[in-house]
C-alpha cells in the first residue's frame, strides 16, 4: 500500500472529530472565537517576519556597496523599526493566545467532567454490578480528563502551523517546486511512525484496564482509612504492597517495550529527513555562490526552509496528535453514550395525589443481570393506603431486592408493580422516588456537616433549619448532634478538617433523620437500625409508627420484637412468599416465621 494511502486512511478518523468540537464549542464558544481570530494573525506573521528580514539583509548589503550611506541608513533603521513593531506584535499574540488556550481549556476539561457526572447519576443500578461498565468508567475519567484540552490545543495549533505552512511553501515553490516536495518528504515517515504507535498504544491500553483498575484497588485497600483496622490487624498489607507492586511492573515493562520500538523507529525517520534537510541547504548555498538569488533571499529560503520545515511538523504532528487523542477520547464516548434502560415513559400517568388502592405486587420475577439465579419469583402481595409491611426472611430471601423494584432502580423481569393500579413503569421517574422515603441498611456516611447530612433527605428543604430539627428530633438524633462542638454546623466524619467521627449507631440516627426530612406518601426503613441497641431500635419505630399519619411503611428488620409492630408481616424464602399475615396469625401457624421468631427469643433467656 502506497505511503501516502496508508496516511490518508490512518487520518480518516479526524473527520469523527466533529463531536470533539462541540464539547469545545458548548464549553467555551468565547474563547473559541478568540482562539480562531488569533491563530489567524499568528499563522500570517512569521511571513511578515521573514520578509521584512529579507529586505533589511538586502539593504543593508546595497549599503555596503554604494558611497551616500546616510539614505541608506535611514532605510535600514526603517526597516529595523519594523521588524521591532512585527516581533512586538508576534509577542502580545503568542501572550493572549496562552491565557486564551489556558482559559478554554479549563472550561473544556470542566465541561467533560460535568457530562461524565451527569451520565454517571443517570445509568441503571445494573451498570454498577458489571465489570465491563467500571472499565469504561474508568477510562472514561482517565483520559476525560486532558483528552479535550488536547484536542483544543491541537486544533489551534493545527490551524495555526496550517496558514503558516501554505505561506512557507508557496514562498519556497516560487524558489524551486522540488523544494516544496523535499519539505514534505522530510516529515512523512516520522507522522506515520506517530500514527502507527498510537494505535498500538491505544489498544495495548485498552487491553490493560482491568489490570489497572485492580492496582488502583489495591491501593485503595493501603491507603484509605475503610480497610486501615484489618490491614494492620491481620497484617495482609505487605501481602497487597507485592501484588500491586507486581501489576504495575508487569504494566511498566509492557508499556516501555512499546516506547524502545517507537524510539528506534522515531529516529529511523529523523535520520532520513536530516538528509533531506542538509541537502536542501546544500543547493539554496549552491544558488547564492552562482549570484542566482541574492544574500538576502539565501537567508530567506534558509529560514524559510527550516521554519516550514517546524510548520509542517507542527501541523502533521498536529493530526497524529488528533489521531491519537480520537482514539483515546473514543472511551469518553463510549461511556456518554451508555444508555439506561429504566427510563421515564413517553407519556407518563400523573402520580395519584392520594393513594388509595394501595401498592400492588403482581407476579413478580427478578434476576440481577449479573446474576443467573431468580432472586424474586412470582411474589405478589398489597400494600393497603396507611398499612405498615414488615418484610421478613434470611439474608439473600429478596426482601431489599423488592425495595429496589419499588423505587425502580430495577424493573421485573416479569409481572408489574402497580401504585393505584397503574404500572410503576407509567409514572414519571423523579416524581416516584419522591414520594418513596427509603433508608437502606448501607446508608452512606456524608463527610458534610450534621445539618447537611439531614439535609439530603429532602434537598428542597436543605436549608430549613426548623425542618431538620424536627426530622433530627424524630430519628432520636437532636441530642447527638446539640452534643457536638458546633451543634448542627459540625462536620462529621474525619474526611474533612476538624472533623468529629461518629459510632455505627450514631451514624445511624443522622441517616434515619435524612429519612424523615421527605414528607413522601411511602417509607420504607431496610434494616436502618442494626447497629442500635434493642430498645433504642423499639423507640424509635414507635415513634416512627405514630408519625406515620396514614402513610404506607415497609419496614425490613431482623428483630422480631421491632417487626411484630407491623399491620402484616410477609416472609419470604428464597424470593418466594412462603408466608403472609400478622403476628399473631404467624405464631398459631407454627410455621417458618414462628421457627424465626421462637429462635430469636430464645437467645434472651
Amino acid at each position: 500500500m502506497p505511503i501516502p494511502s496508508v496516511l490518508i486512511n490512518k487520518l480518516w478518523g479526524l473527520l469523527r472529530l466533529d463531536r470533539a468540537v462541540r464539547f469545545v464549542w458548548q464549553a467555551s464558544p468565547k474563547w473559541t472565537l478568540v482562539n480562531c481570530v488569533l491563530l489567524v494573525v499568528q499563522g500570517s506573521l512569521p511571513l511578515a517576519t521573514l520578509y521584512v528580514m529579507k529586505l533589511l539583509i538586502d539593504a543593508v548589503t546595497v549599503a555596503v556597496t554604494i558611497p551616500d550611506k546616510t539614505a541608506s541608513f535611514r532605510h535600514i533603521v526603517l526597516l529595523i523599526s519594523v521588524a521591532i513593531i512585527v516581533s512586538l506584535i508576534t509577542a502580545v499574540c503568542q501572550l493572549l493566545s496562552q491565557f486564551s488556550n489556558e482559559a478554554q481549556s479549563l472550561s473544556v476539561t470542566d465541561h467533560v467532567t460535568h457530562l461524565i457526572h451527569e451520565k454517571s447519576i443517570k445509568v441503571d443500578l445494573a451498570y454498577y454490578e458489571d465489570p465491563a461498565y467500571f472499565d469504561t468508567l474508568h477510562r472514561a475519567q482517565k483520559e476525560g480528563s486532558y483528552r479535550p484540552t488536547h484536542i483544543v490545543n491541537g486544533l489551534v495549533k493545527l490551524g495555526q502551523s496550517a496558514i503558516s505552512l501554505l505561506a512557507m511553501a508557496a514562498l519556497l515553490f516560487s524558489f524551486h517546486p522540488l523544494v516544496s516536495a523535499i519539505l514534505f518528504a522530510a516529515v512523512l515517515p516520522g507522522i506515520l511512525v506517530r500514527i502507527r504507535y498510537a494505535g498500538k498504544m491505544y489498544r495495548w491500553q485498552t487491553k490493560r484496564t482491568p489490570d489497572q483498575r485492580r492496582a488502583d484497588y489495591y491501593g485503595w485497600i493501603l491507603t484509605g482509612n475503610r480497610h486501615a483496622k484489618e490491614v494492620r490487624v491481620f497484617d495482609f498489607g505487605r501481602l497487597f504492597i507485592d501484588r500491586f507492586n507486581a501489576l504495575k511492573k508487569s504494566v511498566r515493562e509492557e508499556k516501555l517495550q512499546i516506547t524502545r520500538k517507537r524510539a528506534v523507529a522515531d529516529f529511523t525517520a529523523q535520520a532520513a529527513a536530516s538528509l533531506f534537510v542538509f541537502g536542501t541547504f546544500g543547493y539554496i548555498a549552491f544558488r547564492t555562490i552562482n549570484n542566482t538569488i541574492t544574500l538576502g533571499d539565501m537567508v530567506m529560503y534558509f529560514q524559510a526552509f527550516q521554519r516550514g520545515l517546524g510548520y509542517l511538523k507542527d501541523f502533521l504532528g498536529g493530526m497524529a496528535d488528533l489521531y491519537e487523542d480520537n482514539l483515546f477520547i473514543s472511551h469518553v464516548y463510549a461511556f456518554l453514550d451508555v444508555e439506561p434502560k429504566v427510563k421515564d415513559p413517553d407519556h407518563p400517568k400523573p402520580f395519584p395525589a392520594i393513594i388509595q388502592k394501595g401498592i400492588s405486587f403482581d407476579h413478580v420475577n427478578f434476576t440481577y443481570p449479573s446474576g443467573r439465579a431468580t432472586v424474586i419469583s412470582d411474589v405478589s402481595f398489597d400494600i393497603r393506603p396507611g398499612e405498615v409491611i414488615a418484610l421478613v426472611g434470611e439474608n439473600g430471601s429478596g426482601k431489599t431486592t423488592l425495595v429496589k423494584l419499588l423505587l425502580r432502580l430495577y424493573d421485573p423481569l416479569k409481572g408489574c408493580i402497580q401504585i393505584d393500579g397503574t404500572d410503576l413503569r407509567e409514572l414519571p421517574l423523579e416524581r416516584l422516588r419522591k414520594e418513596i422515603s427509603v433508608i437502606f441498611q448501607d446508608f452512606v456516611q456524608y463527610h458534610f456537616s450534621a445539618k447537611e447530612n439531614i439535609g439530603l433527605g429532602n434537598i428542597d428543604y436543605r436549608d430549613n433549619e426548623k425542618r431538620i430539627e424536627d426530622a433530627a428530633r424524630k430519628a432520636g438524633a437532636h441530642d447527638l448532634i446539640t452534643s457536638l462542638p458546633n451543634g448542627y454546623d459540625t462536620m462529621l466524619g474525619k474526611w474533612i478538617e476538624k472533623g468529629e467521627e461518629l459510632s455505627l449507631g450514631q451514624w445511624q440516627k443522622i441517616a434515619l433523620a435524612r429519612a424523615f426530612m421527605r414528607d413522601a406518601k411511602v417509607i420504607v426503613l431496610d434494616e436502618p437500625t442494626s447497629s442500635l441497641d434493642a430498645k433504642t431500635e423499639y423507640e424509635v419505630f414507635s415513634t416512627f409508627k405514630r408519625l406515620l399519619d396514614g402513610r404506607s411503611a415497609i419496614l425490613i428488620s431482623h428483630r422480631f420484637s421491632t417487626v411484630r409492630m407491623a399491620d402484616r408481616i410477609v416472609v419470604l424464602d428464597k424470593g418466594r412468599i412462603v408466608e403472609n399475615g400478622t403476628h399473631e396469625e404467624l405464631m398459631a401457624r407454627k410455621g417458618t416465621y414462628e421457627g424465626l421468631f421462637s429462635k430469636q427469643a430464645s437467645q434472651y433467656h
